[in-house]
């Protein structure tokens, strides 16, 4: 079976055990980009994916309720920066790579701040995007290497501002197939052992993102440990399901994307 699954840092716990621990071997998997693991399933390439959670309902896939990827306040790596207020901003720089974060940005900008910019698509380059636009979205591993502090623009990280209008965490992505792929005895298991796997080996995780990404240790361990919740509780499906109801109603609304 192909399992599709993020290339990101935050993907690494959850797989762990399918790559190096008793689930070694079990499935097939491919890395990429949050949405196109979404694109990958869409396309039969695989049949298990670790989706964008705005993706799972309209692709129509069932979801994995156990694991996943998810906050509870500042996330560190989905940061929003603008060259303005954040009530002045008219054009709005994406990384495309997960459509989650993007709506989540668009929500928390109308919620919180009044304000539905153009959106323009645009490679991961926070200095070529906001020469671009008013503002910018960059997400994952990118994120994850700037210091936001240090940089002089405005800024958000959109985990702590969806606590802030909601009181909920926040699930940016999970285990998700068509059909009855997930009804497989055992699979449901295997996901939740590969998570433990990787809990319990934590400071193999970090020592290689030092080694392979070159990603500092003390912030890595920081990152893989307190900002990201990888066990979905019964309070993060009901953020969840809070933030399916804000995208359906996005979804209603006409955005200029530029692309």
């Amino acid at each position: 079976m192909r399992v599709s699954a993020v290339s990101y840092l935050n993907t690494w716990p959850l797989v762990w055990g399918f790559l190096h621990g008793p689930q070694r071997g079990r499935f097939d998997f491919r890395f990429d980009l949050p949405a196109r693991c979404a694109e990958a399933l869409a396309r039969n390439e695989a049949q298990i994916g670790l989706v964008p959670c705005a993706e799972i309902e309209r692709m129509g896939l069932e979801l994995l309720p156990d694991v996943g990827i998810a906050c509870e306040g500042a996330v560190r790596s989905i940061l929003l920066f603008s060259k303005k207020p954040f009530r002045e901003i008219r054009t709005f720089a994406v990384d495309s790579g997960s459509r989650t974060s993007v709506a989540l940005s668009r929500i928390l900008l109308r919620e919180r701040y009044g304000v539905t910019p153009e959106l323009r698509t645009h490679a991961p380059d926070l200095d070529a995007m906001l020469a671009d636009s008013d503002a910018a979205l960059v997400i994952g591993d990118p994120a994850l290497r700037l210091e936001p502090e240090r940089l002089g623009w405005n800024w958000l990280d959109l985990g702590a501002e969806w606590k802030e209008l909601t009181g909920l965490p926040m699930v940016f992505a999970a285990w998700a197939g068509k059909g009855t792929v997930l009804d497989e005895p055992g699979l449901r298991e295997a996901f939740v052992a590969s998570w433990h796997w990787g809990r319990d080996h934590m400071d193999e995780i970090v020592a290689q993102a030092e080694a392979e990404r070159g990603f500092d240790g003390a912030l890595a361990h920081l990152y893989l440990t307190n900002y990201i919740q990888f066990e979905l509780t019964p309070r993060h499906l009901k953020g969840l399901a809070l933030f399916r109801s804000l995208v359906r109603d996005l979804d209603a609304i006409k955005w200029g994307v530029v692309r």
